[in-house]
Parts: structure tokens; C-alpha cells; sequence
């Protein structure tokens, strides 16, 4: 019993930086968008982001022999068949997140790229537990849960002001995130994963952002023949550090979801993603973002779905 406090105090910790991870998710997608638009091709700015990052945490990891010795665990387990390859390649996940928030944020606002991402989320993480897929524990489904999901698109679609023809123009912007949503559970699920195995957040970060750096070269070059690549730079120094703010949340991350578990990472994400990208928009507003009555009352019925999604795994 002595041990309690303790495991409480680590969880709370634990949900605190998931929900700070997720403010910066926000603030990604911003820095991000912006440079896409800025650059005018979203393929370029997503591939910057996660090369960045690549390099970031390659230059920590040479100088920390833990990280270094938790790499050449996790390319043993692969090899040996303990850890399967897929678990390595989650950074493929958030290459898309990174991709489409330079193809989409811009367009839609922060606020509103948010709303699709939580939705995807939702049903992501609903599905990984019930299917126990990528090595999750199983997690019996729920009514509490399903109701939180549906609520989790009834919002969206509210934020989204639907019906009032807002919409226009924006039905792919939208679907774009929603798809990388389902991939973040995926993502988190399985970097979780390999942080256990190399025993070092900072090896499984490298491994992220190697999966999705690559991933991103691939998608990038054959993408240039139709972009024309880049048409101008962008004046602001600022929006070139989506890298290195995507470091910072993949490592809390990869930690915190071996304490509160791959839905506890989520609905947190969800909360500073829907905190930040609000703030964001309401101080820091762009052209496109107007910030509405309806997308305020859409993330919280949102976040209220959520958490419903959480709630209703205990029950």
C-alpha cells in the first residue's frame, strides 16, 4: 500500500505530459500547415519536419550510449522474431499525421484539423482494444464507448457547421486528417512497444522518426514530377521547427503510454490538442481559421466524446 502515492503521483505526471504532448501535436500543425502553404508544396514540408527531427535526436543519441545500446536491442528482437517488424515502422503513422497537416491544416484551421484528427483518433483507439490489433491488450466493447465515438463524429460535424454549406471546398481537407487519426492509435500503440524493448524513450523516438522520415522521401519523390516542388521560402524562422517540436512529443509519449495505457494517451492527446489548437486560432488566427461558436461547441462535445471512450473501458 506504501506504493500507491507513488504509482498515483506518476500517473497523474504521466497524464499531465500526454495532455502537454498534445498541445504541441497543436502547435505542429500549425508550424507545419504554415510552411506547406508557405512553401507550396505540403510534400516538402512534411518530409522537412520528420528529417529534422531524424537529425535532432540522432545527434542526442550519439552522445547517449543507453539509447544507442537500446537500438541494437531492438534490431535483435526483430531479428529473432520477439518483436514483430511492423512495431518498428510506426513512424509511418505520424508521417501521414505530418503530411496532411501541410496539405490540410492550412486550409481548414487548426482548430478544425484538430476535430478530424480526434475523430479518426476515436475510432482508432475503439478499434485497436476491441481487436487487440498491433499486440494491444484486448478491451471489451462497450455501450459507454460506442456512444463516445458517435459523439466524437457528432461534434466534428457540428464544428464542422455542415449543414450550413461550410463545408465547400474542404471534404478532402477534412478526410485527409481523419485517416491520420486512426494512425496515431497505431502509432502509440506500437512505439509504446519498442520503447519497452529497447528500454530507452529516445531509441524508440530514432525509430519513429527513421520509419517516417523514409517514408516520406518515398511518398515526396514521386510527388515532385506534379508539384514542381517548392515555389518559394518562407520569411518567418519559426515555421521551420515543426521538427524539432514533434521530437519533444513522440518522446513524452513513447514514456507515458507504458503508465496510462494507449486509450489514457489518447483522450489526453485529445485534451491538449483541442486546448491548443483553440488557443492557437483564437491568439495566433490565420486567414482561414476563423474561429466559430460551432467549432468551440464541436471540440468539446468532442472531447466529451472522448472521454466517454475512456470512461467505458473500465465498465
Amino acid at each position: 500500500m506504501s506504493t500507491r502515492p507513488g504509482f498515483e503521483r506518476g500517473y497523474v505526471a504521466a497524464f499531465v505530459l500526454s495532455i502537454f504532448s498534445g498541445v504541441l501535436v497543436a502547435l505542429q500543425s500549425r508550424l507545419n500547415g504554415e510552411l506547406g502553404v508557405a512553401l507550396g508544396d505540403g510534400f516538402v514540408a512534411a518530409l522537412f519536419s520528420f528529417s529534422s527531427g531524424l537529425l535532432l535526436v540522432g545527434l542526442v543519441i550519439a552522445f547517449h550510449p543507453r539509447a544507442r545500446q537500446g537500438l541494437r536491442t531492438v534490431r535483435e528482437d526483430i531479428q529473432s522474431g520477439r518483436l514483430p517488424w511492423w512495431a518498428a515502422v510506426g513512424g509511418a503513422g505520424g508521417a501521414f499525421l505530418v503530411l496532411t497537416q501541410g496539405l490540410s491544416a492550412g486550409i481548414l484551421g487548426v482548430a478544425l484539423f484538430t476535430i478530424a484528427v480526434v475523430t479518426g483518433q476515436a475510432f482508432g483507439s475503439l478499434a485497436i482494444d476491441t481487436k487487440g490489433w498491433f499486440g494491444a491488450p484486448r478491451v471489451r466493447l462497450t455501450a459507454l464507448r460506442v456512444v463516445g465515438a458517435i459523439l466524437a463524429v457528432v461534434g466534428a460535424v457540428i464544428a464542422l457547421d455542415v449543414l450550413s454549406g461550410s463545408m465547400e471546398g474542404k471534404t478532402l481537407a477534412f478526410a485527409l486528417p481523419l485517416v491520420a487519426g486512426f494512425g496515431t492509435g497505431y502509432q502509440q500503440a506500437v512505439n509504446g512497444r519498442v520503447k519497452a524493448a529497447a528500454g530507452s524513450a529516445l531509441a524508440a523516438t530514432f525509430i519513429n522518426f527513421s520509419a517516417g522520415a523514409l517514408t516520406l522521401a518515398v511518398v515526396t519523390a514521386i510527388s515532385l514530377p506534379f508539384t514542381g516542388g517548392p515555389t518559394a521560402l518562407p520569411d518567418q524562422w519559426w515555421v521551420w521547427t515543426g521538427g524539432l517540436v514533434g521530437t519533444i512529443f513522440i518522446t513524452i509519449q513513447a514514456s507515458t503510454v507504458l503508465v496510462i495505457g494507449v486509450l489514457g494517451l489518447g483522450v489526453s492527446i485529445v485534451t491538449g490538442q483541442l486546448l491548443g489548437s483553440i488557443a492557437l486560432d483564437v491568439f495566433f488566427p490565420v486567414a482561414s481559421s476563423g474561429l466559430a461558436t460551432s467549432t468551440i461547441v464541436g471540440a468539446l462535445i468532442t472531447l466529451a466524446g472522448s472521454a466517454l471512450v475512456t470512461v467505458g473501458r473500465k465498465t
